[in-house]
């Protein structure tokens, strides 16, 4: 039960962490898709770096529209890191518990990091696919034309909405290389901070905010610059509509593939448009995921003591009723 309970706390700050970052940067994750979604040889680029999306907003009176999809995203978030971070903490404990181990060492992190992401895969990624692809149009949509949900749904096939399963599949490694480093650098920063101060206690220390904020943000960078190529391919399988299209909207819109979004990419932006938008993926992520790693450090304790009194209740009730 205490494992359970400590995987549950752990799930639960991290999916708030999760909510609150992503409702703050949401125009900034708006600005960032829509530069991405764009593909077209650089002479005719609508939009020449990130800061063109936000003018083009705020010079059309559609600042507002930055948050279309925000309701979206926000339900695909925080299930997708509830999940995550139940499993991740569920297998950590469980390594400790039959390993014996008093530490995690790099390899078996990593391992059980790419465990939690997968099963995040197999639990999540099927059923929240339809809400990220929704969420992607609703973004990439023109500022004030953005259609609801189902209407984004709608368009085509349901197989449409599975648009990106593939690639979202593989982006699973990049949790897994994050929360890998993170732990990590974490371990040996309270590790040192242990040792300096002499403290032979075992209780669960945490870390300040400067400190999860800064390794959230250096193991974001790392798993970001890595798994970025498919970024962007997503983001473009994704989107609204397709660029190369504008010129013959009579004709009906290919089904966008893999192969196809690669193709594309190459042929009219070279090798440097695997890496278009970087720079604002850069900075979104980081600080996504530093606000996240802050916020779940600083309210863990918080939500252990709420669970706890939550299943005291619990316990206290049941023998009222079953009397009844």
């Amino acid at each position: 039960m205490a494992l359970n309970m400590e995987s549950l706390v752990e799930a639960t700050s991290g999916a708030v962490g999760s909510l609150v970052s992503t409702t703050v940067l949401y125009p900034l994750d708006t600005c960032k898709t829509k530069y991405q979604a764009e593909n077209r040889a650089h002479h005719h680029q609508k939009y020449r770096n990130i800061s063109d999306v936000l003018w083009e907003a705020i010079s059309n009176n559609q600042v507002l529209s930055l948050y279309q999809g925000l309701g979206t995203k926000n339900l695909q978030s925080f299930i997708s890191q509830f999940v995550y971070f139940y499993g991740y903490s569920f297998f950590k404990r469980l390594y400790l518990r039959e390993s014996k181990s008093k530490s995690i060492g790099t390899t078996a992190n990593l391992i059980i990091a790419a465990a939690a992401g997968a099963c995040t895969a197999v639990v999540t990624q099927a059923i929240l696919q339809p809400l990220d692809t929704a969420s992607s149009r609703m973004q990439t949509s023109e500022f004030g034309k953005s259609k609801g949900l189902w209407e984004s749904l709608s368009e085509g096939t349901w197989v449409d909405a599975f648009d990106g399963l593939g690639i979202s599949l593989l982006l699973t490694t990049n949790p897994s290389i994050q929360y890998t480093v993170f732990d990590q650098l974490k371990h040996r920063l309270l590790k040192e901070k242990m040792r300096k101060k002499g403290d032979d206690v075992s209780s669960p220390e945490a870390l300040s905010a400067f400190s999860a904020f800064v390794l959230g943000a250096v193991s974001k960078c790392i798993a970001t610059c890595l798994t970025y190529p498919a970024i962007r391919c997503k983001v473009m399988i994704q989107s609204a509509k397709s660029d190369e299209n504008e010129e013959c909207k009579t004709k009906p819109k290919p089904r966008k593939s893999v192969s196809g979004t690669v193709y594309s990419i190459w042929e009219k932006e070279g090798l440097l448009g695997f890496f278009k938008g970087l720079q604002a993926q850069m900075l979104k992520t980081v600080l996504s995921s530093a606000l996240l790693l802050m916020i779940k450090e600083k309210i863990t304790k918080s939500t252990w003591v709420l669970m706890i009194a939550l299943r005291r209740f619990i316990l206290v009730s049941r023998p009222k009723l079953n009397s009844s």
